[in-house]
């Protein structure tokens, strides 16, 4: 309530209430500068929100995620790359996936939609200006039942209020209120009067609110979840390379296939007219060109097969790599072929200390583990009682004019009041189910995090046993094919001097055809396992020189 005639204690008033706010104010922009740190989205994410959000999707070339490995001049060219053929190798298949996969141009847009959410927790912080302009008008009729005689009496009043101001949150639990008012009143008793006034309103929360890190749990949170999304986004694409590199070797060998059953057709053929030709001089009995003749459609049979799954994994692969200007026919001409040398095989306890630090899922559930004990923090203060403490102090000038009334505000006329405001639930029992459920979530966080690190060391070691198997497999098979070559020989030989037959010829035939694609398949076989293995262990990535987002471990504090 004004009271003018009281001392003047207007200055030190204004004194106080300018220190208190540029305190608040000063613990305010403290807290707010120590946030960034905790839910400040990266410059790209900022970038592209500002430059593509408001015109619509994210192009998959304008967002450089992930950056491929090049050639030293900065390029990877493509040897032939049209709309009806393509020839490359398995690099450039994997810079053609990152380039233009589809499936990964999708979830390119997750990390962004997940950091919309830090920046609505962030605006709880942000100054909010308020404003609000009210007409009133009243107007009442006074009967004099005593006194028929005499007019009814009119009274009419008006009031116009407008309010204006800055409110704001911080994260210490305080809010803080600084609005300007005028109203004009007048009415058929009084003369028009302006009344102007400044206050500074301060409510701080001493008990449920009051901590930071309670209050920047959410803000916390939504930048754990954004973490979370590009660890997310670099096992996609972790798993996307491994399914080019294996769908890019399994269009070798089914291309190598075709080409040994073409081979092995053509050699069919030449022994079916071979003992065509013996049967007719008398050399052979005509019997033998039914083993022939089973033999060559056995062989046809093959390559149909074999073209068959030439194709499925060439439209398989054409839909990974999903190059510009290509079409489902587009013809693709592989540049790599298997080698014979491989490399020996590093020890099982080095993938699974890479597997520890580089498994994407391993540092997102992590981060699962940091936000369940966010949420403790957060739940933690609903069991305590909402007790506020509020201060308003406020300075009033009277006028018979708007600028006059404004330029009075320093007189004589001011307000304050104080207080404390209590406020608690009997029983609290949603608060108390909510931070049970907080603390339970969080132990079940650890549980999973705890099975999944089992079942990581179980995935890379069953990865490590099969890339030795089909190592050690190389070599057998390779052996076989040999002996199998020396078998076929021997058998044309004995044919063609008469002690032999078609059907052991055939049968030499079939069992070194076997022997070459088993030889094929376990070099393919073992380079696809190696990139299982590097797969399995996080660090495929790393091994193909392709940067992407999320290649730090998480630390559980």
């Amino acid at each position: 309530m004004p009271q003018p005639d009281r001392p003047h204690p207007r200055p030190a008033r204004i004194a106080l209430a300018a220190a208190v706010a540029l305190l608040m104010l000063g613990d305010g922009a403290q807290a707010r500068q120590e946030a960034p740190a905790h839910y400040t989205p990266p410059g790209w994410l900022d970038e592209r929100l500002d430059a593509h959000l408001p015109d619509g999707l994210l192009p998959p070339d304008d967002l450089p995620m992930v950056t491929p490995a090049r050639d030293g001049d900065g390029t990877l060219p493509l040897d032939t790359l049209g709309p009806d053929a393509l020839s490359l190798s398995v690099e450039q298949a994997v810079f053609l996936a990152l380039t233009h996969n589809r499936s990964l141009a999708v979830q390119q847009l997750q990390p962004l939609i997940t950091g919309t959410f830090e920046a609505v927790e962030r605006a709880v912080f942000d100054p909010v200006l308020f404003a609000e302009m009210s007409l009133r008008r009243d107007e009442t009729v006074r009967q004099f039942d005593q006194r028929p005689d005499l007019p009814d009496q009119i009274t009419r009043s008006d009031r116009d209020i407008f309010e204006g101001g800055l409110r704001q949150r911080l994260p210490t639990g305080t809010d803080l209120e600084l609005s300007l008012r005028t109203v004009r009143s007048e009415s058929t008793q009084t003369s028009e009067q302006f009344t102007s006034r400044a206050g500074l309103t301060l409510t701080q929360a001493l008990l449920q609110g009051a901590r930071i890190d309670s209050n920047l749990a959410r803000l916390r949170q939504a930048r754990l979840d954004t973490q979370s999304s590009l660890y997310e986004f670099r096992g996609f694409a972790e798993n996307l390379v491994a399914d080019v590199e294996a769908a890019y070797w399994d269009y070798v060998l089914a291309s190598r296939r075709t080409a040994i059953f073409e081979e092995s057709l053509a050699v069919a053929r030449r022994q079916l007219e071979e003992t065509r030709q013996r049967i007719r001089v008398g050399e052979r009995p005509e019997t033998e060109e039914t083993a022939a003749r089973a033999e060559e459609a056995l062989r046809r049979q093959g390559l149909i097969n074999a073209r068959s799954d030439q194709a499925r994994a060439r439209i398989r692969l054409l839909q990974l790599i999903n190059p510009r200007h290509a079409h489902w026919g587009t013809a693709v001409t592989p540049q790599d072929r298997p080698d014979h040398q491989v490399p020996a095989m590093e020890p099982v306890d080095l993938h699974l200390a890479l597997a520890r630090d580089h498994r994407p899922d391993l540092n997102e559930a992590r981060l699962r583990v940091q936000r369940g004990e966010l949420e403790v923090i957060r739940t933690r203060q609903g069991l305590l009682p909402r007790l506020d403490l509020f201060i308003t102090l406020g300075q009033t000038g009277y006028a018979a004019a708007f600028g006059e009334a404004w330029r009075e505000i320093d007189g004589p006329g001011y307000d304050y009041s104080a207080g404390l405001r209590l406020e608690h639930p009997l029983g609290n029992r949603a608060a108390r189910a909510e931070s049970q459920r907080a603390g339970l979530t969080r132990q079940q966080s650890l549980e999973a995090l705890g099975n999944l690190q089992q079942l990581t060391a179980l995935d890379v070691q069953n990865a490590w046993f099969e890339a030795n198997r089909t190592r050690e497999q190389i070599q057998a098979t390779r052996l076989t094919r040999e002996l199998q070559e020396e078998v076929l020989r021997t058998e044309q030989v004995r044919f063609r001097v008469g002690t032999g037959t078609a059907l052991a010829v055939s049968q030499a035939q079939r069992d070194l055809l076997e022997s070459q694609l088993e030889e094929i398949e376990s070099l393919i076989r073992h380079r696809q396992a190696l990139t299982e293995l590097y797969r399995q262990s996080g660090t495929l990535l790393l091994r193909r020189g392709i940067e992407a987002p999320g290649a730090e471990r998480v630390e559980l504090l």
